[in-house]
């Protein structure tokens, strides 16, 4: 017996030995399945180019509407009315996008029999505190001579008074209710307070429009602006109220505007000062959302200089006050970043020369180089 209980409890000795074996060779795996490989970061890529272009520095610029507003409601209510305009089949159809609009034009119109109920109840009250100022009136009149004359007592005069000037703020209560009522009924009829185009309609027919609830989006477009950004190194050759060339692939022949804005500090991101071409459009050829072309000075190359996005460059981390790029490989269908050091040259428009690192087709990080470091996996975005 004492052999059997000797046996057993060698063998479940055993049996415990290897399970924590095995747990022990389990363990390290079960950490690593825990840790999940961090998501690749999402960053948008340019290739390097040749730059032969002997002309002036030319920079992509975005045309957008001179003006933009939001229209809203001033009164609530529901949407029973949206103007309409003769669509291109011939049949009418309610406002959309692309259809012009005229300065006072009513564009919509909620439902106003409650508040043409209010303007009528205060025209009543109106008429009440008439009746009541007037009857205030004539006691007053009456009593002023009598009171002169020692006809009347201080205390009667002084009630004659009170109702008197009680009437009147009584009227003026009234009529100011009166014109509020009035403004919220002609509040019902929501305007356009420029000629302009239908950018946006949130609305229907039906729907309820709550206090400032937002209507339609209009732009003007009878002058436009090309925006685009200057780096720091020729912002000083920027200056306002200089007239300035811009040129479209989608349209002939350059429009001319003049320089009407130019941003006090450069964007975090981009490193890039804005700056706002004003141009007329009276035929409305420009169109927001087209991309222009801008060139500034003369800016000529002595030779062809490989070229990349100036958002593309960062400091090196492994080489203080140097710079660096990371290009972008392929290895196995997914891609990695590689942390490259460069030497930097001339700015050409938004975009940069780099003397040695580098060389025409390699693809580099251009939207998103600070979010990520050497070997980090990233996902291409267009």
């Amino acid at each position: 017996m004492a052999n059997g209980t000797k046996k057993m409890w060698t063998i479940g000795t055993r049996t415990l030995a290897m399970i924590s074996a095995l747990a022990g060779a389990l363990m390290p795996g079960c950490n690593r399945s825990a840790m999940a490989p961090n998501p690749p970061t999402p960053v948008r890529v340019s290739t390097a180019t040749l730059n032969q272009d002997a002309g002036g520095l030319r920079y992509s610029a975005n045309i957008v509407a001179f003006t933009q507003m939001s229209m809203a409601f001033k009164s609530a209510g529901y949407v029973d009315r949206i103007a309409q305009r003769v669509g291109a089949d011939g049949r009418m159809r309610i406002l959309q996008v692309g259809d012009r609009v005229t300065n006072g034009e009513v564009l919509a119109h909620v439902r106003e029999a409650e508040y043409m109920d209010r303007v009528n109840s205060a025209k009543a009250q109106v008429q009440q505190a008439q009746a009541a100022y007037d009857k205030a009136k004539q006691d007053f009149d009456r009593a002023s001579p009598l009171f002169a004359s020692d006809s009347l007592t201080r205390t009667q005069y002084d009630a004659a008074k009170a109702s008197f000037d009680s009437s009147t703020a009584g009227i003026e209560n009234a009529q100011a209710n009166l014109q509020q009522a009035e403004t919220a009924f002609s509040d019902c009829s929501l305007k356009s307070p420029l000629d302009g185009w239908i950018a946006d309609r949130v609305i229907e027919i039906g729907t309820f429009a709550g206090t400032g609830s937002p209507a339609f989006t209009l732009v003007d477009t009878h002058l436009v602006k090309a925006v685009f950004g200057v780096p720091d190194t020729q912002i000083n050759a920027v200056k306002l109220g200089v007239q300035q060339g811009v040129s479209t692939s989608s349209l002939p022949g350059e429009f001319r505007g003049r320089i009407t804005a130019i941003s006090p500090s450069a964007d975090p991101k981009s490193r890039v000062f804005s700056v706002e071409v004003t141009i007329p459009n009276p035929g409305d050829q420009l169109k927001p959302g087209m991309i222009a072309s801008i060139s500034l000075g003369a800016g000529k190359l002595s030779q062809p200089a490989t070229v990349i996005p100036l958002t593309a460059v960062v400091r090196s981390s492994k080489r203080p006050g140097d710079f660096a790029v990371f290009v972008v490989s392929d290895r196995g269908g997914r891609s990695f970043a590689r942390e490259q050091a460069v030497e930097v040259g001339e700015t050409f428009g938004n975009t940069i020369g780099v003397k040695q690192g580098l060389a025409a087709g390699d693809r580099v990080v251009a939207l998103g180089a600070t979010q990520i470091k050497d070997g980090d996996e990233v996902k291409i975005i267009p």
